[in-house]
């Protein structure tokens, strides 16, 4: 069984090295240092995990019976453009934000969603750090238990990693967006681990406003949630050392996935009518910050 990694960065490259470390055939997909890195040197894993290995690296996609899709949600678009010159197989999309799905599902046939709360951080080009152990759940959009879902859990299974099938993926989704929305550009603004914003009232109090206008939104989508600021409050105690994927970007100079996080929220509350303006002050300051990079 052939699997590919498309958009084989930190976490793409952490899930290759796993998959691969199985016995399966991996192909990664990267582009620019990464791409190179990969190629030239291999690939190294530090943290949880200390290994180095060759890997078959590539910067198109290939002909793959699983495919995950592990790029920025701004690439997405481009990503599925160029799977869909290849038979590029079952497409599970590990992303983070929402809508990735339905961007793939315009370029592919088979697509099913998928959410991690692996951390892997790119120390440099082919050197990725195994940050933390974590849960994968996936499954189809429309709640359905089929086989494409039972293949992508036992391949993941099989490689060491803990993967369940479910059958309310896009709540998981969503409601890992809001737990991202009020998180993530907290600390790319503040510039902290994710920890300080339950440490702090400041910065704690803007976290829980993000947090009640997620949970209204998810509750006029028809999802049953209940008290998703707490929920934010765990996340963010139980990965304090984090530095979070928004975090990262900023502090590198490149596009954050600010439109399909906080923005995600913000344009499906106009849509149903629930007002949103933390999320959108939240959506504001990050595009602003990055474009004048102050």
């Amino acid at each position: 069984m052939k699997v590919q990694i498309m958009g084989a960065g930190a976490l793409g490259s952490l899930f290759g090295y796993f998959i691969q470390k199985a016995g399966y055939d991996v192909v990664y997909v990267a582009r620019g240092e990464q791409l190179n890195g990969l190629k030239n040197q291999g690939l190294k894993i530090s943290g949880f995990v200390n290994d180095h290995v060759k890997v078959n690296a590539s910067s198109k996609p290939v002909n793959a019976d699983i495919t995950f899709v592990t790029v920025k949600s701004y690439d997405t678009e481009n990503a599925a453009r160029l799977l869909a010159e290849v038979d590029c197989g079952i497409v599970c999309s590990l992303q983070n934000g929402v809508g990735n799905e339905e961007i793939l599902m315009k370029y592919v046939d088979t697509v099913i969603g998928g959410i991690t709360t692996y951390a892997a951080n790119l120390v440099k080009p082919g050197h990725v750090e195994f940050a933390g152990k974590g849960i994968t759940y996936v499954g189809e959009l429309s709640g359905e238990m089929t086989e494409n879902v039972e293949k992508v859990v036992e391949v993941l299974t099989k490689s060491g990693i803990e993967a369940k099938a479910v059958k309310d993926i896009s709540r998981r989704i969503w409601e890992k967006a809001v737990i991202n929305a009020a998180i993530n550009p907290i600390t790319a603004l503040c510039r902290v681990k994710n920890g300080k914003i339950a440490e702090y009232e400041e910065l704690w109090s803007v976290a829980k406003s993000i947090a009640d206008e997620g949970e209204r939104v998810m509750r006029a989508m028809g999802f049953d949630v209940d008290n998703m600021a707490e929920v934010v409050r765990d996340v963010a105690i139980k990965t304090a050392n984090n530095r979070s994927s928004m975090l990262q970007d900023m502090e590198k100079g490149k596009r954050t996935e600010i439109d399909f996080i906080n923005g995600a929220i913000v344009k499906k509350g106009i849509e149903l009518g629930v007002e949103t303006p933390v999320n959108r002050i939240m959506l504001n300051l990050v595009k602003g910050a990055e474009k004048c990079r102050c």
